[in-house]
């Protein structure tokens, strides 16, 4: 598959020039209250047996459509109830069918933490993120520069939002530092959207001891979380295995009873 995340990107930041100028910036941050604290991710991880992040979303540039008349409301609550440690929803529209109404319409049905899973790129994002009610944002290495990801991982903390840090290989170990919440290896390199599993295994080496670890995409069975909580990691998200069943949060039950038994 040819490389689209330059395109992704591209279409992003033509997406919030078009918002901005919808909604002006300064409105936008009148409608936030920073002093509202979030459900922490980090701590949810931490305590969690499971360390399930149930993902929601639609589909995905590489599968195409996953389960595209799927709604929030339908799935988002259960997913919580059978034990969800957090959740991971898609907002990016073009690319994933997602939209940020499907934070919003759930936000007041659950109470473990939410990670808005887009391409964040601009303060903007982050002041919306707040706004419908996103405890946690990713923050993608590959597509920010140092600079920009140290600005955005201070703005989304002054927001009393967490940060989960996403790198796929050892050149961005540099964006480490003690300030980020939760750490998150992408199996699935945003380039080619080839998927290996073994990222995990090799980048967990390379990691602070004392860091909450995340490994993203490509998980499909117990025994890899069984494996990957060997090595370390206190989260695994998870979202095209759950979403492609009819009943994604009846799959999501199953996986957890599983690994309750080990």
């Amino acid at each position: 598959m040819k490389d689209i995340l330059s395109e992704i990107v591209a279409n992003k930041r033509f997406e919030i020039d078009i918002q901005k100028m919808n909604f002006d910036e300064e409105i936008l941050k009148d409608h936030v209250d920073p002093t509202i604290p979030c459900l922490s991710l980090r701590a949810a991880l931490s305590c969690s047996k499971s360390g399930i992040i149930s993902e929601f979303k639609r589909r995905s540039p590489s599968r195409g459509w996953i389960h595209q008349d799927a709604h929030p409301i339908d799935i988002v609550p259960a997913y919580a109830e059978a034990g969800a440690s957090a959740l991971s929803i898609l907002t990016d529209e073009k690319f994933f069918g997602g939209q940020l109404n499907d934070i919003k319409s759930i936000r007041c049905k659950i109470d473990i933490p939410i990670l808005r899973k887009d391409f964040i790129i601009d303060p903007y994002q982050l002041y919306q993120a707040k706004q419908i009610g996103a405890d946690a944002v990713l923050l993608i290495a590959s597509i920010l520069s140092i600079d920009e990801y140290r600005k955005l991982l201070e703005k989304t903390h002054e927001l009393n939002m967490e940060v989960l840090l996403e790198i796929h290989s050892e050149k961005e170990l540099e964006y480490i530092s003690p300030e980020v919440d939760v750490i998150g290896i992408n199996n699935r390199n945003l380039g080619s959207f080839v998927t290996d599993v073994q990222n995990s295994f090799r980048l967990a080496e390379l990691l602070p001891k004392d860091a909450v670890l995340v490994s993203e995409s490509g998980i499909s069975d117990v025994e890899t979380i069984r494996q990957l909580r060997r090595k370390g990691f206190r989260g695994f998200l998870i979202g095209e295995t759950f979403m492609r069943n009819d009943h994604p949060a009846e799959k999501l039950q199953e996986f957890i009873e599983k690994i309750e038994q080990q």
